[in-house]
């Protein structure tokens, strides 16, 4: 019954995208799924913007193949790297601390008692719950 709930969140700490998977499985495959949801409109005329400049995650993301593809899109990795991994390249530990924004929003969405606690048996069922508290964080 676990489930890890995937964000994408602007750089105000509002919620854009959000995306369920079972709880055991691994971070990585989401991530993809979750940079082609939730475009933002440019201000003025043009194609809403999918891409962000930097994307920030925690070391669940942390993989060459993550980077290579964060990279070949033209987006920013700050992802720190795990204790098995590499260290090359430039970490920006201030990009970084931005995290944190995440981490809060996730907190502010759990404080509604069915999503903390997630009662519905469907994931269709709890996905529309998260919506519905995404909204109310927007209004």
């Amino acid at each position: 019954m676990a489930t890890k709930i995937h964000l994408r969140a602007e750089g105000g700490g509002k919620p854009i995208t959000g995306l369920l998977t079972a709880g055991q499985r691994h971070e990585q495959p989401a991530l993809p799924a979750l940079l082609d949801r939730g475009a933002v409109k440019r201000p003025g005329r043009g194609r809403p913007k999918l891409r962000p400049a930097r994307v920030a995650g925690d070391k669940g993301y942390s993989s060459g193949t993550a980077r290579h593809a964060l990279r070949r899109r033209g987006i920013g990795p700050v992802i720190p790297r795990k204790a098995n991994e590499r260290r090359d390249g430039r970490f920006d530990r201030a990009a970084y601390r931005e995290r944190n924004r995440v981490e809060r929003l996730i907190n502010r969405l759990k404080q509604h008692r069915a999503i903390a606690t997630r009662y519905d048996k469907l994931e269709v069922a709890y996905h529309a719950l998260l919506t519905i508290a995404c909204i109310l964080l927007w209004l």
